[in-house]
């Protein structure tokens, strides 16, 4: 029928022996409404481990965490089938977030082992150039002597405006910003804000009208809010909650963030306690603890909310599982978890409608 859609899910795995991993490669499914997955497509390759679409959507990307690649690949409009293209080094290791600037001609990855973040040119035809610029990211590392010993950049995040991009940094302690020169595709610094001394800050999300953002700090298993001047690109911290509940005991770590479209909440994965955290957000921004519920699974490195809204889909790493929790759209509550597919070592999921006509 004319105007209906089908919904193409591209999933991410780990899949070598160093990161005790079962997964394939990138796999791709059909979602139906009733959240019924059809396997269409396997690529078999080594952890693709985030993925991300440029500005149009007619083109996926995915770097290969523990090694220094990025890949190209183009989507069949009317299957969702992927073509691989070509890949590039990203000059550096362990590659384990990208982003595409506003204007599509750039594609921003950090290199969270080699402390970097590397700016790669799209052609006109979806594919890579080799890295343009190469920007090193240093400062003063955090206390915790494991996971702290240089500078682990873990995101590239652009604000709403397009003009600024957050960049986490878990050795460091800090939140840093910087604008993109496209004249010369080259990244600037133009401000940093710290957090708190072992925070590890992980992943930002920004609110959608732009002023403010939200930050999961991996290492102590925080949530910051943050104000957010996007005239300025400068980034001040006004709160902070924990993302465990107040009866957790054991250990765990923060992995994934993420705001709700409308702004009204605020959702946050914990590794360990093996839950997501929600939080409603004040017309000040402020949030207020919602509660936590569990994932159905081991370490839920990734989550996302389906377009509508109505539905969190969380990568279970551990457990090989995507489950599924509804959402009060009122409330923000979240129904208790689901399984819903079963795929080795998930770590990334992101979604694409087609039209059928």
């Amino acid at each position: 029928m004319a105007g209906e859609k089908t919904r193409i899910v591209y999933v991410g795995a780990r899949t070598t022996k160093a990161r005790n991993a079962r997964g394939n490669g990138l796999n791709v499914y059909r979602l139906t409404q009733d959240l019924s997955w059809k396997h269409r497509q396997l690529l078999e390759m080594e952890n693709p481990s985030f993925l991300a679409f440029d500005r149009t959507g007619h083109f996926l990307y995915a770097v290969h965490g523990d090694s220094d690649r990025v890949s190209a690949f183009s989507i069949d409009p009317a299957s969702g089938h992927l073509t691989f293209l070509n890949e590039q080094s990203t000059k550096g290791r362990n590659p384990v977030h990208l982003s595409f600037d506003p204007s599509n001609q750039f594609l921003i990855v950090a290199n969270h082992v080699t402390s970097s973040l590397a700016v790669l040119r799209r052609q006109d035809d979806g594919r890579l150039g080799p890295v343009e610029n190469l920007t090193t990211v240093d400062g003063q590392i955090g206390p915790h002597r494991v996971e702290q010993p240089f500078a682990k950049p873990h995101q590239v995040e652009f604000d709403p405006s397009g003009n600024w991009i957050a960049v986490p940094d878990k050795g460091l302690d800090k939140i840093l910003v910087f604008r993109l020169d496209r004249a010369f595709g080259k990244l600037i610094e133009v401000t940093s804000c710290q957090t708190r001394e072992g925070a590890g800050p992980r992943h930002i999300a920004f609110h959608p009208e732009g002023r403010l953002a939200y930050v999961i700090h991996e290492l102590d298993s925080t949530v910051a809010a943050y104000r957010f001047d996007p005239a300025t690109g400068s980034i001040e911290p006004f709160q902070i909650l924990s993302s465990l509940a107040d009866s957790f005991t054991g250990n765990s770590r923060g992995a994934e963030i993420v705001v709700s479209a409308d702004g009204r909440f605020v959702y946050a994965s914990n590794r360990g306690s093996d839950t997501i955290a929600a939080f409603s957000v004040g017309e000040d921004g402020h949030m207020a603890p919602l509660g936590s519920w569990a994932t159905a699974g081991r370490t839920p490195r990734f989550f996302a909310m389906l377009p509508e809204g109505r539905t969190l889909l969380v990568a279970n790493e551990d457990t090989d599982t995507i489950t599924a929790c509804s959402i009060d759209k009122a409330t923000g509550h979240l129904s208790p978890a689901s399984s819903t597919l079963t795929v080795g070592s998930p770590v990334c999921i992101v979604f694409k409608d087609l039209d059928q006509t």
